[in-house]
């Protein structure tokens, strides 16, 4: 039996991710069979579809040879959250860009992906962004495997939206949750917050953009004179040695137009977002980590 612990860059991680990731060649049946057979346990009990994974749950997957074999293959550059015959969502590393920029060649996002799918099924792995982050913020991206795929979650997208839930840390104390309703480029514009653990320096937020204007949610904590901290160009203080800004992308949820069922992603925190969180928080750093899951 193969047992892993699930430390805190993994907290809020679906079992189908964790699978992906560990075994990234295998096929989805073969991993959608561990998972159905009672193969995979989290904390003894046999995981079903869906199941998160939180700080400290004990992970148990049956070991064979099969099983083995896929573990001897190299971790994938990307960190895969979900896949499907139609797509496949990215949890984008701080200061990867989407596309291609002159300054850093073929390391972004639909370059990689595309590598990593060419490399598994010989195929174009030619990927198409449905969403975008920009460069400086992680979280969760969606890209489609097909120009029909883009098409169907693009107009899905346009009528309907994607549900979203970022996780960000701003300058300055906020006394409370809020509203911030500042129109965008002449258009109207509305994001929502959730103080989750305030100190007179910095705060962590909850934050639920309700439109979805460019660059909304940077340009509306600058607007109440508290912008992202890490994000220089709305105003943020510098954070040396980190990539990007400290905005998340932490949960997606979307009507996948294919099957006509609820898609939910969590993306699990990096590990410098973890750091700034911990050095915030203090000997509250768990309990607000443990919390995170049941945020509405």
């Amino acid at each position: 039996m193969l047992t892993y612990e699930i430390a805190a860059t993994d907290h809020c991680r679906q079992v189908e991710s964790f699978l992906q990731n560990l075994l990234p060649t295998a096929a989805h049946a073969y991993l959608r069979k561990l998972l159905t057979a009672g193969h995979l346990a989290v904390n003894g009990v046999p995981a079903v579809s869906g199941t998160i994974l939180r700080l400290g749950d004990t992970v148990t997957l049956k070991e064979s040879g099969k099983t083995s074999a896929f573990l001897r293959k190299a971790r994938p550059e990307l960190d895969i959250l979900h896949e499907d015959q139609w797509i496949m969502i990215f949890n984008k590393a701080p200061g990867l860009p989407m596309h291609h920029a002159a300054e850093v060649d073929d390391w972004n996002l639909v370059d990689l992906g595309a590598k990593l799918l060419a490399g598994r099924d010989g195929g174009s792995g030619k990927l198409r962004p449905v969403n975008r982050l920009d460069r400086g913020t992680s979280g969760a991206v969606i890209l489609a495997k097909s120009s029909m795929a883009a098409a169907m979650f693009g107009r899905l997208i346009k009528e309907e939206g994607l549900g979203k839930l970022y996780l960000a840390l701003v300058e300055g104390e906020l006394a409370g949750d809020g509203v911030i309703s500042v129109p965008l480029e002449g258009k109207e514009a509305e994001t929502r917050y959730q103080v989750l653990f305030p100190r007179a320096d910095c705060t962590f937020v909850a934050v639920y953009p309700i439109t979805g204007r460019m660059h909304q949610i940077r340009l509306h904590f600058k607007a109440i004179g508290h912008p992202i901290r890490g994000d220089r160009r709305y105003g943020g203080a510098p954070l040396p040695g980190f990539a990007g800004n400290a905005l998340h992308s932490f949960r997606t949820s979307v009507a996948h137009p294919a099957t006509g069922e609820t898609l939910r992603v969590f993306a699990p925190l990096p590990k410098e977002f973890l750091t700034l969180l911990k050095n915030l928080c203090g000997d509250r750093f768990l309990s607000v980590l443990q919390a995170l899951p049941e945020l509405p």
